[in-house]
């Protein structure tokens, strides 16, 4: 039987005057990578910030078995990561301090950094080509550069559950192709991974898909499955039509 990560039940969210997510429920799968995905305005992120334990909701969450609620923060932290849009972030810090910052849930109060969190951090720079950066600051890097950092500080917490949410901003094909790999990584470690991705032909590399529109999920299901393409392209409004290509899957416009 396949473990659960991440269960949601009956999730609703509110935005100011607005209610985003109506009734959500799904359970995400250890150790695989899914991929939220719908048009703009479906809820995406506000359900990944749920997930994240980010946002105010009825309902209720379990991370690895356990409410969220109620959960000691330190060891949430040390379970879940997450990347967001637009992270802040202090651009007269080194990178090495901006990535060292995700091993905060592990460290003592004051405590100076240990040599296992010394070599996540340069794992973490490493994998994600940043390791050259490590002693500029945050601010004088691009915008491409600086996700890349974000990204690291995520995964040098190195949490049993990683939430992105467009994770792929900023990044030219060939460092989407980067992370694709970070990601095939992760999952041979046994990690949990879900993004929020409008790319759509690199979502569909994900082992599964939950597809959104109006706040409520619309499908879910295995990525190379002929239903989630045919869902994929109905949320879509048939714009898009899902081609396999040289062994992979890929969205094309009509």
């Amino acid at each position: 039987m396949t473990s659960i990560a991440v269960h949601a039940h009956n999730i609703r969210a509110r935005l100011g005057n607005s209610e985003i997510l109506h009734d959500v429920s799904l359970a995400l799968p250890q150790g695989r990578w899914t991929s939220i995905v719908g048009p703009n305005g479906a809820g995406k992120s506000t359900l990944l910030k749920v997930l994240a334990g980010l946002l105010p909701h009825q309902g209720r969450v379990e991370l690895l078995g356990q409410p969220l609620e109620g959960m000691p923060s330190r060891l949430r932290a040390q379970r879940l990561s997450w990347l967001g849009q637009s992270e802040p972030a202090a651009d007269d810090l080194t990178v090495w301090d901006v990535v060292m910052l995700g091993r905060l849930p592990h460290q003592a109060w004051l405590d100076a950094p240990s040599h296992t969190d010394r070599a996540a951090v340069e794992s973490a720079l490493q994998s994600t080509q940043a390791w050259d950066w490590r002693g500029r600051s945050l601010g004088q890097l691009s915008g491409g550069e600086r996700q890349r950092v974000l990204l690291a500080r995520a995964l040098a917490v190195q949490a049993q559950v990683l939430l992105m949410d467009e994770p792929l901003a900023n990044l030219d094909p060939t460092h989407q192709a980067d992370w694709l790999g970070v990601v095939r990584c992760l999952l041979e470690g046994g990690v949990t991974v879900v993004s929020v991705l409008h790319e759509i032909s690199m979502a569909l590399h994900s082992d599964d898909m939950v597809i959104m529109a109006n706040g409520r999920i619309t499908h879910q299901g295995a990525s190379i499955d002929p239903g989630t393409h045919r869902a994929l392209e109905a949320v879509f409004d048939h714009r898009i039509t899902i081609h396999p290509l040289a062994n992979q899957w890929v969205a094309l416009p009509n």
